[in-house]
């Protein structure tokens, strides 16, 4: 019996903090409230306005008794017509007030609510990436948000407006006769057991829909990022069979829902119009000396009742709804972002790095990644790491920089522990080229002068271009620097993207550079070219090269070979042929490939 009392709280807890986001518009917020204040209070004036047209058709020669020496004495066949425009006016003040500066609310709260999701992205630790899919990411910021907009907007219009309108209903009716309406107040906890138990099944109903659009949305990202090589394997079948699937799921929940909402709203109506069938006996058996006028007043303003009970009975999948897509929000929201305690700020390093028995394993795993990792790289010196895929090269490249954090050892940069730097001051000091190019859909300049380094002189990027071999491809573009690449340098090929992401390493000029097999998707001249280009980019800095192409790292001051996450052999290279160990071998692989 727990359980639900639990979620219950939990909900609310849930909705109490999605409306702590109105804070900042809390004036709108309150304007908004007065319009439904006022909208509400228009339709029991109405009611009261059918007494007087009653009134007037029983006795054409009545006039206006309210009490109001202004007004009383005008004849009802002048006054009730008159009425009726003011309330309408009145309404549709209490209309435009509400809606409007609802609406001005909510779309705040929505823009505030995506740029904290979008922010906490740019902060949360790499593992949280590693553990979710894109498209459930990009779900939460476009659909789980938009679920939340229903629940602040239409289910709050709902609540105040309707909430309001049936009090004033309600006193209405007791002011003019309070046991009748005692009868038909008495079904409201039928109607909220109807509701407590249909919003347990909106809630659970709403995080299943969540989950299938992110289904959905992930796989429509992947066939949209990976289209070529869908069309190059024919892939376009299966990729259309995998979407069906995705959308014919995420059908049947919408219609789960649907159907839930489509016997909970009858079941209402039938409990809500059974009190009013109740009420309207008891008004034909009970009249007393009420006038004719009287009465139609009362069973106008009861039959204006179970319009806005039934909308605050609706409303309730509204907000469970966005509670689901609230509570989908917060959890990443409430995700820690990288761990950043470190207190020390440098303006430059020399780039001494050392790295002293470090092991490392990821989240949930039990076997470690790398272990008694241990090296000295000297200032201005080049190592290069070397070893078959899945030998750790990547991962310890990664824990320079903080990627990862790592649990046994310590990573000292010129002497320091790379933990006790703050996170931006130790990334601003290290340039990163990966094998996996990241462009932006913007211009050839901005890509080379991306983040910290955007307002660098224009001479500076085009020395960057061309010690990094892009000015003879970029002279040739429409616009030269200034021309947009589209969507991750789509516009471009593999070896001119990875030239352009040297260029942004070079222009950063960090007193440490990691190459993670930076030269991999370069044609042979473009690597000449780009080798010597490296050569004096890695003159005077610490350089951590990965490399598959061992040709590229001959002239390295340490090569370390990786295997298993362990370090199994240190040299140049001359030294490591010599030896005839793992090195070697790599090496007369790569030599027989070549002849």
């Amino acid at each position: 019996m727990s359980r639900p009392d639990g979620r219950s709280a939990s909900s609310l807890r849930i909705y109490l903090r999605l409306l702590g986001y109105v804070r900042p518009y809390i004036g709108t917020f309150v304007v908004s409230i007065l319009g439904f204040i006022i909208f509400a209070s228009s339709q029991p004036m109405l009611a009261a306005v059918m007494k007087y047209f009653v009134d007037g058709l029983t006795d054409p020669s009545a006039a206006l008794d309210l009490g109001w020496s202004f007004v009383d004495g005008v004849s009802l066949m002048k006054a009730v017509p008159l009425m009726i425009v003011l309330i309408a006016l009145w309404q549709g003040l209490g209309s435009y007030l509400g809606n409007y500066f609802l609406a001005r609310v909510s779309l705040g709260l929505v823009h505030d609510l995506r740029v904290s999701l979008f922010d906490s992205l740019l902060n949360l630790p790499n593992r949280y990436f590693d553990q979710h899919n894109s498209g459930h990411l990009i779900s939460r910021i476009t659909f789980n948000v938009t679920m939340v907009t229903g629940a602040a907007t239409d289910a709050i219009k709902v609540v105040f407006r309707e909430g309001l309108t049936a009090i004033f209903l309600v006193i209405y009716l007791l002011w003019m006769n309070w046991k009748l309406t005692l009868v038909m107040v008495a079904v409201l906890p039928v109607i909220g057991v109807l509701v407590s138990r249909a919003s347990r099944k909106f809630r659970k109903q709403a995080k299943r829909i969540q989950v299938a659009m992110g289904d959905l949305t992930h796989v429509a990202s992947e066939s949209i990022q990976g289209y070529r090589v869908v069309r190059s394997f024919g892939g376009e079948t299966y990729e259309s069979g995998r979407f069906v699937r995705a959308s014919v799921d995420n059908t049947k929940k919408q219609l789960k829902m649907v159907k839930t909402n489509a016997v909970f709203t009858p079941s209402l109506q039938v409990v809500t119009y059974g009190a009013m069938a109740v009420v309207l006996f008891l008004v034909l058996l009970l009249r007393g000396d009420a006038t004719a006028g009287d009465l139609v007043a009362y069973i106008t303003a009861a039959g204006l009742l179970p319009k806005p009970i039934r909308q605050l009975s609706e409303v309730s999948s509204t907000i469970q709804r966005g509670v689901a897509g609230a509570e989908s929000i917060f959890e990443q929201l409430d995700e820690a972002p990288e761990v950043d305690t470190g207190t020390v700020e440098r303006d430059r390093l020399q780039g001494h790095v050392e790295i002293k028995g470090l092991v490392f394993r990821y989240s949930g795993m039990a076997q470690p990644v790398l272990q008694d990792i241990d090296v000295d790289i000297p200032p201005g010196r080049m190592v290069a790491l070397v070893g078959r895929s899945g030998s750790g090269k990547s991962t310890l490249a990664n824990l320079i920089p903080r990627f990862y954090d790592y649990g046994e050892g310590q990573i000292l940069i010129d002497g320091v522990e790379a933990r006790d730097y703050r996170l931006r001051n130790l990334r601003r000091h290290i340039a990163l080229v990966t094998q996996q190019v990241t462009l932006f859909n913007d211009t050839v300049a901005n890509n080379i002068a991306y983040g910290d380094l955007a307002g660098t002189p224009r001479e500076a990027i085009e020395a960057a271009a061309e010690a990094a071999y892009a000015k003879e491809f970029i002279d040739r573009l429409p616009q030269g620097l200034d021309t947009e690449i589209g969507e991750n340098g789509v516009t471009l090929s593999g070896g001119q993207r990875q030239r352009l992401a040297i260029a942004r390493a070079l222009l950063k000029n960090a007193p440490i550079l990691i190459l993670d097999e930076a030269t991999s998707a370069l044609d042979t001249e473009s690597e000449r070219h780009i080798q010597a280009a490296l050569d004096r980019a890695t003159t005077g800095r610490t350089t951590l090269v990965i490399a598959h192409r061992l040709s590229t790292i001959e002239k390295a001051d340490l090569i370390l070979v990786m295997d298993h996450g362990r370090i199994v052999e240190r040299g140049t290279h001359a030294e490591l042929l010599a030896a005839g160990g793992h090195y070697a071998g790599l090496h007369a692989h790569q030599f027989r490939e070549v002849d």
